[in-house]
């Protein structure tokens, strides 16, 4: 597990062993039974997916990018009549390096 504390806001990371799924419009997206597990102060639990459980090659290359102060500059990639639908950071912060790569779903589905 790693954990980051700053000023009173946190963010774990930990592996997850429950198996999540992400659908669009009836369409399975990504499904992973090695989810890295985010819990983040003030957010909802996300699940970064490992690329390799992704269809990739559904998904375009969005021009979007934010920036969190904790784990750095996102890229977003979207669906044909999706924008922004996935998220990933390419070159993380140090401190949340484990998620470099995985990318994150809006909506995901434990099964």
């Amino acid at each position: 597990m790693t954990q980051n504390t700053t000023r009173g806001h946190t963010i774990t990371i930990e592996q997850g062993t429950q198996r999540v799924r992400a659908v669009h419009d009836g369409q399975v997206l990504a499904e992973s039974d090695r989810p890295l597990v985010l819990r983040e102060t003030g957010c909802p639990v996300r699940y970064y997916i490992p690329p390799q459980d992704v269809r990739l090659d559904l998904l375009t290359p969005s021009e979007t990018h934010t920036y969190c102060p904790f784990k750095g500059t996102a890229s977003y990639w979207s669906l044909p009549d999706a924008a922004d639908v996935v998220w990933g950071y390419p070159d993380p912060k140090p401190e949340v390096a484990a998620i470099k790569d995985h990318l994150c779903f809006y909506e995901v589905e434990t099964v």
